[in-house]
């Protein structure tokens, strides 16, 4: 288990998204910050702690332990990579402001966490990398941030 990327999660990552400005342009993708940030907390980090429910697993059986493979390595999701459970638009924003998206997201954070300090066992469902167990949602939590964070000129070595 790697204790730097819970913690990333736990206590960084959020300072890093206060301090990034809202106008800023992504390098690539269609997302502005705050539509981001509302898509990281509102898809990924409540699909992680169960509370956004997907019962499918829309990878193919046969290429699981491949994409397994790569969630669990240290090399990034590509520029652009399309997710096929979103539309080629942006959703609509949820929250007035960036800072109420972050202090959703910070919410959903404590929440992902709390849900495995109650239930240490407990599995989730993702729809790409399948059932995942705390030390998995982990990793692909902290891989997903460094993609955003990239794809908003925040870069790796910076954190």
């Amino acid at each position: 288990m790697s204790l730097e990327k819970e913690n990333f999660l736990r206590t960084k990552l959020v300072p890093l998204l206060q301090r990034l400005d809202p106008s800023t342009s992504p390098k690539w993708g269609k997302m502005n910050v705050q539509q981001m940030i509302e898509h990281y907390g509102g898809d990924a980090v409540r699909n992680a702690s169960g509370r956004l429910k997907i019962d499918t697993i829309i990878t193919p059986p046969e290429n699981l332990d491949r994409m397994r493979e790569f969630m669990m390595s240290d090399k990034p999701f590509k520029e652009n990579t399309k997710n096929p459970l979103m539309g080629e638009e942006p959703a609509p924003l949820v929250h007035k402001t960036v800072q109420g998206a972050i202090g959703a997201l910070q919410l959903e954070l404590i929440y992902f966490f709390e849900a495995f300090e109650k239930n240490p066992a407990l599995i989730t469902r993702n729809p790409f990398f399948g059932d995942l167990n705390f030390e998995q949602n982990v990793q692909l939590l902290f891989k997903h941030a460094l993609h955003h964070l990239r794809q908003f000129g925040v870069e790796p070595e910076t954190i």
